[in-house]
């Protein structure tokens, strides 16, 4: 069964949707371990009361590539095959990237490659776009910019909030990174130039 690491920085709720599809039997894999950069992060105690790994590893004042080979040492203990950013507040090095090519999914709360980067709801409010969403993307060397597994479309309404926004996004964040993490796993797409492509 192939084996998960989850990283995060916060409360975890894309964490938390993974794990209930794991523990629904919806996802074939098991959580190897729960990672996460900052003590206070909330997933953590989250998946200490679900009987998971639950790791912190401090990256204040650390240097990337420091930082990125105690991390890939941690999956490694774990067996860790597919990584899964998952409000991971950290930009991983190539060094990182390299040692899991495609294997590497992050979530993100814009049609990319509208809106990367920070406050990406902030941003589509501010340009006044009708229509935002969310994309599931392999991880590359770039910032947000792999390519795309899973988007979905969230309409804009006149009167939203980047908290309202925010709050509809995270719907269909929590539907699509499952289903996202199910065709990876099951190895039915490839990869051609930017587009992953059903096979």
């Amino acid at each position: 069964m192939k084996r998960l690491g989850i990283l995060i920085s916060g409360r975890g709720s894309n964490f938390e949707a993974i794990a209930d599809n794991v523990a629904a039997g919806k996802i074939d894999a098991e959580i190897a371990v729960v990672l996460s950069n900052r003590a206070d992060a909330r997933g953590l105690e989250t998946a200490r009361e679900r009987g998971l790994n639950a790791v912190c590893l401090p990256s204040k004042g650390l240097d990337r590539e420091v930082y990125d080979r105690m991390v890939l040492a941690e999956l490694a203990r774990h067996q860790v095959d597919l990584v899964c950013l998952a409000g991971f507040m950290r930009l991983l090095s190539a060094t990182f990237i390299r040692q899991y090519p495609n294997a590497i999914l992050n979530i993100h709360p814009s049609l990319l490659p509208a809106f990367p980067g920070l406050d990406a709801q902030h941003q589509a409010l501010e340009h006044g776009v009708r229509i935002t969403g969310c994309t599931v993307h392999f991880v590359d060397e770039d910032l947000d910019a792999g390519p795309i597994i899973l988007q979905s479309a969230v309409p804009v309404k006149d009167d939203d909030t980047v908290a309202a926004l925010s709050t509809r996004i995270l719907v269909e964040e929590h539907r699509i990174y499952s289903e996202a993490i199910r065709i990876v796993l099951a190895g039915r797409y490839r990869i051609a130039g930017r587009r992953v492509v059903a096979s």
